[in-house]
């Protein structure tokens, strides 16, 4: 994992294998600690953890992980437990547009260039800005020069602030790219199209092993998710092939979410009401 810079929210981790501890209890910390009031009790989180089919002794490692990552803080009311850090506010509600909002830019749509020269002495930051920008979707036009839709340019210009970058980038607004050979081609070429569907298909294998119980269901169906709508951009159909399966996705996500939160967040409630 990359280091935050100082002062900067707690990030967002992509790296954590979706359908393992770290990833299940972030998860649940995603989607369940905010109406909850903030807090929960430790044992409460071991308990549901269970749910999750999480044993003990890893629940509490993860749990400590994610102490360890700023995205819990320990906090004792009537009992033990741990509430949610407010320096992640920012992140969590980002996550809430992308997972549950995905936009998918129209052929007319404004694009967002991101051209940066940074020195070798910021090799670090450098590493770093590639890496999110990577993380939000964006396109590798060159080593240095980065594309995106134009609806994340905000986001863009949030890493950059993060990192204390803002010196060293320039951000432009462009129309469709003109290209020597197809759109379809040149999208090929700055995203990596064949592994985005076969993240696209995976996903939608997963859907036939969900659980049975909303609970667990939602957990699981939300952290297979959730990494999608960050690294698939929503690109324009002049850019796709005929067969992409991004729309699918997303139908079979928002019908299933919709189906599985309320009863879900009951789960949770009558848990945490014991």
């Amino acid at each position: 994992m990359i280091s935050e810079p100082a002062g900067a929210g707690v990030l967002d981790d992509f790296d954590a294998r979706p359908g393992s501890t770290a990833s299940l209890l972030r998860t649940f910390i995603g989607l369940f600690l905010r109406p909850l009031g903030g807090w929960i009790s430790a044992a409460d989180l071991v308990a549901l953890s269970a749910d999750l089919g999480i044993e003990a002794g890893p629940a509490r490692t993860g749990i400590a992980r994610l102490k360890q990552k700023g995205l819990l803080l320990a906090a004792r009311e009537d009992q033990i437990g741990y509430r949610l850090n407010p320096a992640a506010t920012a992140m969590l509600e980002r996550g809430d547009r992308r997972i549950f909002e995905m936009r998918e830019t129209t052929d007319d749509a404004p694009w967002c260039l991101i051209s940066f020269s940074i020195p070798e002495s910021a090799r670090s930051v450098r590493h770093q800005l590639r890496r999110r920008l990577h993380w939000i979707g964006a396109g590798v036009v060159s080593s240095a020069l980065w594309i995106c839709p134009g609806h994340l340019q905000q986001e863009v210009l949030q890493i950059l602030d993060e990192l204390d970058a803002r010196q060293w980038a320039t951000l432009f607004e462009a129309a469709t790219p003109l290209t020597s050979g197809s759109l379809v081609d040149a999208a090929a070429q700055w995203w990596d199209l064949n592994a985005l569907r076969g993240e696209h298909l995976a996903f939608q294998a997963s859907l036939t092993t969900l659980p049975a119980e909303p609970f667990a269901a939602y957990v699981q169906l939300i952290d297979g998710w959730r990494v999608l709508p960050y690294t698939d951009p929503g690109l324009p159909p002049s850019m796709l092939p005929a067969d992409w399966p991004g729309r699918r996705s997303f139908d079979e996500f928002a019908r299933r979410s919709t189906a599985l939160a309320a009863p879900a967040l009951a789960h949770v409630q009558a848990r945490t009401s014991l």
